[in-house]
């Protein structure tokens, strides 16, 4: 069996932290996909047009209306009050735009409707709008989703055993150091990881998402590369002559900072899914594709849960059955617990406060000296 767990419910906020950070089993589990599947009602796997589409209209709504608060009415106020005004919005419109992040991503999954192409559409126009390269992360992603939490394979936050840390990452392991370290993590890490795939998984070669030719891709896959960058490329020129048309100030303050909030978001969103002292990794001798998709978290970001259209809070579910779309996960979340058990990892901690505790305990991973089971690797922060 694995080393303990925790019940299948979610923690209370009174549970010890001793208890949330005890590791979860990581023996082969005593139920199969097919089984997990059975548990929850099959319409939570239909997918309806409509209803992905009122998320879309609800989103990008709540995305004008700020908009056209921010541009019409922010230059009337008194200068003490417009410095309250645009974080404000920066906070909310970033938020929201997150979630037009989520549909995407959904529409990567092939959750958004029964027919690909109108998922590739949708997709592709909503995520170059927000300087992502729709088919290149895609595909990368397809493939995190193919090998969660193996050491060789997985596509993003790999974690690096410590005979391969840095020198400088111990000078880092105190409370400045970490705060630097979060700081250019949630400001550079999204940009940084598509241009040059660090903290992804390490090739033979230069790799990046706007590379057609790169080690990520396929031959079958180039053109939709190509296509990617043209559509972050045609977004970019149009900032540009925004920028001439209106100032650079005009086009940061209304589009830059917000994408910044959201990239920021993305980027501690899957960190957090992803990243936990309880969750173990696996090398070749060990993982397969059920126990790996399982070393994930769902966490609790409150009011954001929904304005993220629950991609924070039913995590482990969407690992299982990526296909499925997000306004019926939180149906499926709660009908697999009782099959899962203590293979359900849920944390509620305050994100804010998960994401320091994550930067002080999970610096590297490696294998417990005590344990026969040598492919499982374990977070650890000692040195």
């Amino acid at each position: 069996m694995g080393a303990g767990g925790r019940m299948s419910v979610p923690p209370s906020p009174k549970k010890l932290e001793s208890e949330i950070l005890k590791r979860v089993p990581y023996s082969k589990p005593p139920f199969t996909l097919g089984q997990v599947k059975k548990a929850i009602p099959p319409h939570c796997f239909e997918r309806s047009v409509l209803r992905s589409f009122s998320y879309v209209i609800q989103d990008l709504t709540f995305a004008f209306i700020f908009y056209y608060i921010a541009t019409n009415y922010f230059h009337l106020l008194p200068c003490p009050l417009s410095y309250v005004a645009w974080p404000i919005y920066w906070s909310l419109q970033g938020c929201v735009l997150t979630g037009v992040w989520v549909i995407a991503h959904e529409c990567g999954h092939h959750a958004f409707s029964d027919y690909q192409w109108l998922d590739d559409t949708v997709g592709f126009i909503l995520h170059s709008f927000l300087l992502v390269p729709y088919f290149s992360w895609k595909h990368s992603h397809r493939r995190h989703h193919s090998n969660t939490a193996s050491l060789e394979r997985d596509e993003v936050f790999v974690p690096k055993k410590k005979s391969n840390i840095r020198w400088f990452t111990k000078y880092l392991n105190n409370p400045l150091g970490r705060l630097l370290t979060l700081i250019i993590t949630l400001t550079l890490g999204w940009p940084i990881y598509l241009a040059f795939n660090v903290s992804g998984r390490p090739y033979d070669r230069f790799a990046s998402h706007y590379d057609p030719y790169g080690p990520i891709y396929t031959d079958r896959e180039r053109m939709e590369i190509y296509m990617s960058d043209i559509g972050v490329l045609t977004v970019s020129y149009g900032l540009y002559r925004l920028a001439v048309a209106k100032g650079l100030a005009w086009v940061v303050c209304v589009y830059g900072v917000p994408l910044l909030v959201v990239n920021a978001f993305l980027v501690m969103i899957t960190y957090l899914q992803h990243t936990h002292p309880s969750l173990p990794h696996y090398d070749s001798s060990e993982w397969d594709w059920l126990r790996g998709a399982l070393a994930t978290v769902d966490r609790d970001y409150g009011i954001l849960n929904k304005v993220f259209h629950n991609i924070t809070d039913t995590h482990v579910a969407h690992h299982l059955f990526s296909t499925m779309p997000h306004y019926n996960a939180m149906e499926a979340t709660a009908a697999i617990k009782p099959i899962l058990g203590e293979y359900y990892q849920f944390d509620g901690t305050p994100f804010y406060k998960a994401m320091w505790r994550e930067a002080k305990e999970c610096i590297y991973v490696e294998p417990d000296d005590r344990d026969q089971s040598k492919g499982v690797y374990w977070y650890k922060s000692k040195f």
